[in-house]
């Protein structure tokens, strides 16, 4: 624990999880996970010691933290803000500061926290309930969409967000309740989820209701987790039960995935960021209740969107109205929308099916997403971001929160922030572990201390992924065990589990394992090098995934890239920018093209892929130097 002992605070063992996931696998945590990656390290640093700043600044300035002072009667005033979910924004600046705290303890950030809590338990009512737009004026939300004709609590639930700002709430505390032993925002978000329990569900003088924005359900299942109130559980259960059934409530459509019971839902629709955070629950409920049903659901779920819903970045979501999945095979390159949250939302399913089922399908989505899609809604300088993320610019077309450039902040600020609350968390999705089996998820250079019952099992890693594909391992075991190495797909000769989109060439290379400085025949079963042995101290291992540049097309359903190719290198979707390329408009590939790669100071230290008619970069660093064109998919040469 970090900090001094106060009378707030609880002993360490009491802080554990109360209860089981109910997952077979589980994520090696980040508080036994040091990063010392030449790629994350940095990025998660300047989220630290930059964005956190940065972000709660910006919401002091734009009166996130008066409002919970106004609607405790600390200040005179009215809403500042223009969104009905404001509050979640210091929430998810917390967590992403939580997260922060377990991996490096940082006493002065940990004051700062405390600081915020206190402000926000000004706002709370003495129930629990903690909106502040709503207790502040509950006729007169900040936004003219919220529609609450009677102006009281829980009214126009389709849009008020308010059980979505309780599930920011309950995601942070549990976060914040981990990182320090302190229950002085566990104790907020516990009061506030009573206060659920006793207003929504079955019975009688409760609201049979749904939320309209998914996440209170996997917040309630965290709450249920720490405490082991089956309360906070069947909430969970029952807010995804009674989406789509019109005898609970007036149903909210496809937009809030609310059409159709979740159990009969086998196609991903509307609001993107919405629906992967109720997947994400539903994962939760498959795994703790060993709901046969549930799991069919996300299984179907999860093919429909990685089958004919994916971009070749991992972004989702196609559409700038709604924010939303377009129909099967709809993925425009200059319109597309791919929300950062959405992102993530479907970095936190896609770990959760993996915990589930162990397939190394699943980390295959999860890399391509975080190098790509993800990491692109922060800059390289950690103060500017993008909400959508296109994957070509015109230099001109933008959205109501852009599309061409970066921007230093939004009105809806929910990507800026929900990117503090996930990158600090990456270490954790680097290993996991099953009874007497270790998996290798990701790799990044890092130490890990693994609990595996009998015995701590030590790894080391070290790499210069995704720059090249030789990953050097020492493990200090002195028992049987096994490792499961994920190869990864684009070694496999996979873009995206599924036909979405293909590699048009010829992958020459062939991944290798050497035990100890000798190479072992070690063949690829179920997308693994899975090595079992009596492990002595430091026993090392050496893999190597040899990269080639390598060209990708789309399937013929896709229209917007016929007739186009992309380029990859690793586990890296390139792009083109004006910047670069001063005829951008004329450049085309081919699939016979012989490239040059070079390690360039640019960009903070990227590989560019070049020839004698384009340079390209890295996806994620597009657009950090200035308005310019860009394009990932570029004509195939006749």
């Amino acid at each position: 624990m970090v900090g001094c002992k106060t009378e707030n605070k609880i002993d360490a063992e009491e802080a554990t999880t109360a209860t089981d996931t109910g997952y077979n696998i589980q994520p090696v945590d980040i508080q036994h996970v040091k990063v010392t990656d030449a790629f994350w390290l940095p990025i998660i640093k300047r989220v630290q010691e930059k964005t956190i700043a940065y972000a709660i600044a910006k919401c002091e300035e734009e009166g996130r933290l008066d409002n919970f002072l106004i609607a405790g009667g600390k200040m005179e005033g009215e809403v500042k803000g223009e969104m009905p979910f404001d509050d979640t924004d210091v929430y998810k600046i917390i967590e992403g500061a939580s997260n922060s705290l377990i991996s490096a303890p940082n006493q002065e950030l940990e004051t700062v926290l405390d600081s915020l809590v206190n402000i926000i338990k000004v706002g709370q009512e003495t129930d629990g309930y903690l909106t502040t737009w709503r207790t502040i004026n509950p006729a007169k939300p900040p936004a003219t969409w919220v529609k609450t004709p009677k102006g009281v609590r829980w009214d126009g639930l389709f849009m008020s967000h308010e059980l979505y700002n309780a599930g920011h709430l309950y995601e942070a505390a549990a976060v914040h309740y981990k990182a320090t032993g302190k229950r002085n925002f566990l104790d907020i978000a516990l009061k506030n989820a009573d206060l659920m329990v006793d207003t929504f569900g079955e019975g009688e003088g409760k609201i049979q209701a749904v939320p309209g924005h998914q996440i209170i359900e996997t917040g309630l299942i965290k709450l249920y987790q720490i405490t082991g109130k089956e309360a906070y559980l069947d909430l969970a259960k029952y807010f995804l039960d009674n989406r789509g059934n019109p005898d609970n409530h007036e149903l909210f459509g496809a937009y809030s995935q609310d059409h159709v019971p979740v159990v009969e839902q086998d196609e991903v629709v509307g609001h993107a960021v919405r629906a992967v955070y109720m997947y994400a629950a539903m994962t939760d409920i498959a795994a703790i209740k060993k709901d046969s049903l549930y799991a069919a659901a996300v299984n179907n779920l999860w093919e429909n969107m990685v089958n004919k819903k994916m971009y070749v970045t991992g972004g989702i979501g196609a559409r700038h109205d709604g924010e939303a999945f377009g129909e099967n095979y709809e993925l425009p390159n200059l319109t597309a929308y791919n929300e950062t949250c959405a992102a993530i939302g479907d970095v936190y399913w896609n770990h959760r099916l993996h915990n589930l089922y162990g397939d190394v399908k699943y980390f295959d989505v999860i890399e391509r997403t975080l190098y790509n899609g993800l990491i692109s809604g922060l800059s390289l300088d950690g103060t500017n971001f993008f909400y959508p993320n296109a994957l070509e610019s015109d230099g001109v077309y933008k959205s109501n929160r852009g599309s061409c450039t970066r921007q230093a902040w939004f009105d809806c600020s929910c990507c800026p922030t929900n990117v503090i609350r996930f990158v600090p968390s990456i270490p954790g999705l680097i290993y996991s572990q099953s009874k007497n089996t270790v998996y290798v998820n990701l790799y990044a250079s890092s130490n890990a201390d693994i609990n595996l019952g009998s015995e701590t099992v030590s790894i080391s890693q070290e790499t210069a992924y995704p720059w090249n594909g030789k990953v050097n391992f020492k493990i200090n075991s002195n028992s049987g065990l096994t490792v499961k190495f994920r190869v990864p797909g684009w070694v496999r000769n996979e873009v995206l589990p599924s036909d979405l989109y293909a590699f048009a060439d010829t992958y020459n290379g062939k991944p290798t394992l050497s035990i100890n400085g000798e190479q072992v025949y070690a063949s690829v079963k179920d997308g693994y090098f899975e090595v079992t042995r009596n492990w002595k101290i430091d026993d090392t291992i050496e893999l190597n995934f040899p990269m080639e540049v390598r060209t990708v097309k789309a399937n013929e359903n896709i229209e917007d890239d016929q007739g186009k190719l992309s380029l990859e290198y690793g586990p890296l979707v390139y792009a083109v920018e004006e910047v670069d390329n001063e005829n951008i408009d004329a450049i085309t590939v081919s699939t016979s093209d012989e490239f040059t790669v070079k390690k360039e100071s640019t960009l903070e230290g990227v590989n560019t892929i070049s020839n004698e008619t384009l340079k390209a970069i890295p996806y994620y660093a597009w657009s950090n130097r200035g308005v310019n064109k860009m394009k990932v998919w570029l004509p195939e040469t006749k």
